[in-house]
């Protein structure tokens, strides 16, 4: 289990001044400023489950995950993983978490990711009976055997964090920590990694904690979240309730090369909608209503370009959120 009592974190930041003799006189005289990156914050994770943790960027996401992995302290507060203290940083611990950072890598980039793999086998002490079976199983369902003995250099980016999710699994741990590990993949390597991750869950009940700004990511893995704003946790409870009253909705995106503006006269009849200067159609629709309303846009508008349905940015789902709880 996961449980956070009363964290913060305070970063004491040199203040940045423009122009060049500011720039000469910080080389003898700095003044700091005191940022105060997290603040009380409370939470409990039991395995099995898959913590969304969402906010903007700078709302503290990534300095909660490094506290959480014992990258770095927290300034105040208890926080305790599996009954360890995680900067303390022991061996006992080390081996039960997994970081996967979407932005990072943690394979070496000139050698074969089966080469990574027996470097980390030997790091947690896998048995080699373990490690193979257990390598065997994660490439089976990734669908990545034949990658296997190619430099991790020459691979896509989806192969490549395929292989980082084998290598962060591989020792079985029992907490997960996913940080943007879907960022700049494509449509269909971020179908394969959500659908990896929800059967990974169900098979070994692991705590997992996943950040990212892509909607689709908590709303396919994540039946709970905790949205950060400002380091305070503004809530935390079902995704499901949130989705119902702050993101019932989607975006239905059309393109139009011909007759832009007369389409979108014909659909303003219907719709409620928006066109801008790329001749781009946005019409929002209640998300169970979706389908019937592409199919009744298609028997007004025959041609249509391409059509596109949009989630609800994060960033715009918490500010609603907020404006909701001031009122």
């Amino acid at each position: 289990m996961i449980q956070i009592k009363g964290v913060s974190k305070v970063f004491k930041v040199h203040k940045k001044q423009p122009g060049f003799l500011n720039s000469i006189k910080s080389l003898f005289y700095r003044e700091w400023v005191v940022k105060k990156a997290l603040n009380d914050i409370h939470l409990e994770v039991r395995p099995g489950e898959i913590l969304g943790l969402i906010g903007a960027n700078g709302a503290g996401k990534t300095t909660l995950v490094k506290i959480l992995s014992g990258i770095i302290h927290p300034t105040d507060g208890e926080v305790s993983i599996l009954g360890f203290t995680p900067y303390k940083k022991d061996y006992a611990f080390l081996r039960q978490i997994s970081l996967v950072m979407g932005q990072k890598a943690q394979l070496w980039w000139d050698l074969p990711a089966a080469d990574g793999f027996l470097l980390l086998k030997e790091i947690y002490e896998v048995s080699d009976e373990d490690f193979e079976h257990r390598k065997s199983e994660l490439c089976t369902m990734l669908e990545v055997n034949h990658l296997l003995h190619i430099p991790v250099r020459r691979l896509s980016l989806g192969e490549r964090m395929k292989m980082e999710l084998i290598a962060a699994l591989l020792h079985r741990p029992k907490v997960v920590f996913l940080d943007e590990p879907t960022i700049g993949l494509d449509l269909t390597a971020q179908k394969v990694v959500r659908k990896f991750l929800l059967e990974y869950k169900e098979k070994f009940q692991p705590i997992m904690i996943l950040t990212s700004h892509y909607m689709e990511d908590i709303h396919s893995l994540c039946e709970r979240i905790a949205i950060i704003t400002d380091g305070k946790i503004v809530y935390d409870g079902s995704l499901n309730h949130v989705l119902q009253k702050y993101a019932n909705y989607k975006d239905i995106v059309l393109t139009i090369t011909e007759n832009a503006k007369e389409a979108y006269e014909k659909l303003c009849n219907d719709f409620t909608c928006q066109l801008d200067a790329n001749n781009k159609i946005r019409i929002q629709s209640k998300r169970e209503d979706v389908s019937n309303v592409v199919s009744s846009i298609f028997k007004q508008i025959p041609i249509v370009h391409d059509i596109a349905v949009v989630e609800p940015n994060i960033s715009d789902i918490i500010e609603s959120l907020l404006k909701a709880e001031k009122v």
